[in-house]
């Protein structure tokens, strides 16, 4: 369950962070060719691909990452329960 809870937080953060630079990146593009900048390629080309990106990154890390730690505490426990 925490695995999924981070990388969903993980890739709401992402999302969140990249949305913002595509959002300036557009407006500096208009401004740089006096045109209307067109807010939708933030969205689709920019922000939505490096939030799924970071999903399938951070899914894989935070499983790894918990693998560890419960193989850590079950060899913590093992060791314990022989040092009785």
């Amino acid at each position: 369950m925490r695995v999924l809870l981070v990388s969903f937080l993980l890739t709401l953060l992402s999302f969140a962070v990249s949305l913002l630079l595509g959002i300036l990146g557009t407006v500096i593009a208009g401004g740089l060719r006096n045109v209307h900048p067109d807010m939708t390629v933030a969205y689709r080309h920019v922000a939505l691909p490096t939030a799924a990106g970071i999903a399938v990154v951070a899914l894989i890390a935070m499983t790894i990452v918990e693998v560890r730690n419960f193989r850590q505490a079950k060899a913590l426990t093992a060791i314990a329960r022989a040092s009785r």
